[in-house]
């Protein structure tokens, strides 16, 4: 008869402890990162490792990492691990404001060192592993658990001396367009460059529906200066080549830059926000104790009596908004067109304005992909728009002309058409010409307003004038005198009480109203209007 056996549970010490101690020591080593070194490289450039940036970034003690373990042991001959060069990239999940979020961070300190995959520096054995697909897990659980997608950004794509040790080329395949595309029509996907950033993890960058890099410590190219010197001759620095001047002041690529790496987590935290976690859910509503009644008197008179002069757009913002939570993204591209987010009685918008300070605020080519693209955010995770509207018409002359700014405008009014989210429009000043009609879907009810300062028409009058009546003034005794006449006589047609007395449009209020109408009409778009579209699948994702 055989002996029962024995249960091993009633054993003193734990027949798994050495295993259970090995998982706590590479536990230990993974968090070491590339080494004291190379940490201390990392710090003296300025910049933070991936486990501080994630620990600034998320509520304090809720990242619960993943993957911890993937990267290159280091063994003697007995087969005992004696070192652990853990992968370039840290995954996990944890919260912002109590709400989820999936993270993943380049770790520059782990990056291979020359000569090798990895090295151990401990004489042992390695068994390297390339450390799987990280980025692609993470994003791939942000997906189906429906939660923010955060990307902290620092390292570069391609390394010759992988071909060099592969012993081969291999044929470039584009397998992470549709995972993308998939992300950016289901979650917020937010990248904060946060170093030197070249090759496929540049492409993430602007992969997003937000992007922020680092003023003076972070770089985003396509190839970097060696590159660009050895193919094109041209000899630059990093900054140079891909500093914020030139994509978060210039080309667009990256939406905000930020003071350093503390700020650009807070331009996180505070962007994710307004959102909803997905979009089958609808935008946070907070608490908010600014009155929705409040009648703030200098809105009667921040638009100038004269038509030629400026005014402090974002001070016009903020006086109807919820105060302090007016959040501008891409201030510094396509400076004509201010757009960002805001709260009215809690409830988060998306904000239009334009600014006359810059072209007195025509369309350019930049200010229609800007204007776009925010168009595109907001209606894929269901923010009413308000539009205060002062727009003159696209940029005219050869600034305008050659930069294509028609076909990019003409773009800009489709996604007018294509957004489905309330929309509620407040002329200001000036609407004219085909810019200025694309203030609104006319196929649908927009709520819209008018200042007593509105004028509209299909061009300014002035240079209307000038092309309309063209022989008629070269004709006349004195043409200038000719010509101020007749501009006298139809500005006096451009009284917005006109165009109210004809229903063309539907109110004229005073200034000081705005900020109670428009809580009336988000609270009733908030009750009735945005549950009704979260059954509905979004007509189109939303291409980077």
């Amino acid at each position: 008869m055989a002996e029962p056996t024995r249960d091993v549970s009633e054993s003193r010490e734990p027949i798994w402890q050495p295993e259970i101690d090995q998982i706590r020591r590479r536990h230990e080593l993974a968090g070491q990162m590339g080494g004291p070194d190379r940490v201390r490289q990392q710090h003296e450039r300025g910049n933070l490792t991936v486990r501080e940036r994630i620990d600034l970034l998320l509520d304090e003690e809720s990242f619960r990492e993943r993957g911890i373990l993937a990267g290159a042991g280091y063994y003697d001959d007995d087969g005992q691990l004696v070192g652990f060069h853990p992968a370039a990239t840290v995954i996990g999940t944890g919260q912002i404001d109590g709400r989820p979020v999936a993270v993943s961070g380049g770790d520059f300190t782990s990056r291979p060192r020359s000569g090798s995959g990895a090295e151990s520096g401990n004489g042992g054995k390695v068994r390297i592993h390339s450390g799987g697909d990280k980025s692609g897990h993470i994003e791939s659980l942000a997906i189906e658990m429906k939660i923010p997608m955060i990307r902290l950004i620092d390292g570069f794509g391609g390394d010759i001396r992988a071909t060099a040790e592969m012993g081969r080329t291999y044929l470039p395949e584009l397998f992470w367009p549709e995972r993308w595309g998939k992300l950016m029509a289901e979650v917020p996907v937010v990248s904060a460059a946060l170093g030197s950033v070249a090759g496929l993890p540049a492409a993430e960058v602007p992969a997003s529906h937000f992007s922020v890099m680092v003023r003076g410590s972070s770089q985003v190219f396509a190839g970097g200066p060696p590159l660009v010197e050895r193919s094109m001759g041209e000899k630059l620095t990093k900054e140079e080549l891909g500093g914020y001047e030139v994509h978060a002041r210039s080309s667009g690529v990256v939406d905000n830059d930020a003071e350093d790496e503390a700020d650009a987590m807070r331009q996180i935290r505070r962007f994710l926000s307004y959102l909803p976690t997905n979009v089958h859910q609808l935008p946070p509503v907070l608490d908010c104790d600014d009155p929705l009644d409040r009648r703030e008197e200098r809105l009667a008179s921040i638009i100038p009596k004269h038509r030629n002069r400026g005014y402090n757009v974002r001070r016009m913002v903020e006086m109807i908004v919820d105060q302090g939570s007016f959040f501008e993204i891409g201030r510094y591209f396509g400076r004509a067109q201010v757009t960002g987010f805001a709260r009215i009685g809690g409830m988060p918008v998306g904000v239009l304005a334009n600014d006359p300070m810059h072209y007195g605020g025509a369309m350019g080519a930049k200010e229609a992909r800007k204007f776009e693209k925010f168009v595109d955010l907001c209606d894929v995770f269901h923010l009413p728009i308000v539009n205060l509207a002062d727009q003159p018409g696209f940029l005219i002359g050869r600034p305008g002309e050659s930069a294509g700014t028609l076909r990019a405008g003409v773009k800009a009014a489709a996604a007018i058409n294509d957004s489905r989210v309330p929309w509620a429009t407040v002329v200001v000043r000036r609407l004219y010409g085909v810019a200025g009609g694309a203030h609104q879907d006319f196929s649908r009810f927009c709520f819209r307003i008018a200042w007593p300062s509105g004028e509209w028409g299909s061009l300014p009058i002035e240079g209307g004038v000038a092309a309309a009546y063209r022989r008629e003034i070269e004709a006349a005794d004195d043409p200038v005198a000719h010509r101020a006449a007749i501009e006298e006589r139809l500005i006096a047609l451009r009284d917005p009480f006109s165009a109210a007395e004809a229903f063309a449009v539907e109110e004229i209020i005073d200034p000081r109203d705005t900020r109670p109408m428009l809580a009336e009409w988000l609270k009733i778009a908030y009750e009735t209007q945005l549950p009704s579209q979260l059954g509905v699948r979004v007509r189109y994702g939303m291409r980077p």
